[in-house]
């Protein structure tokens, strides 16, 4: 199989309507300032989880206790039941 020249190796953040390099700091800051918005306008139940079905129970473990203590949402799956 070739190499993708297409995949992305960076952050990439949209600025004025078009998509532009960022620092993982950055990505990271908007991410979560736009979490928070949702949270704020909406409640923590208007987000939603899911977990990939193949990683860890430790991870899936993690991710569910984020989702209920730290956004407030028990909206999370992680397709463990296929």
């Amino acid at each position: 199989m070739g190499k993708s020249y297409t995949r992305l190796t960076r952050p990439m953040v949209r600025e004025n309507g078009s998509l532009r390099p960022a620092s993982w700091d950055e990505a990271l800051d908007r991410a979560t300032a736009g979490l928070k918005q949702v949270v704020d306008a909406y409640g923590g139940p208007a987000v939603g989880m899911f977990s990939c079905s193949k990683t860890t129970n430790e991870m899936n473990f993690m991710a569910q206790k984020f989702a209920r203590l730290v956004i407030g949402s028990n909206n999370i799956d992680s397709c463990n039941r296929t």
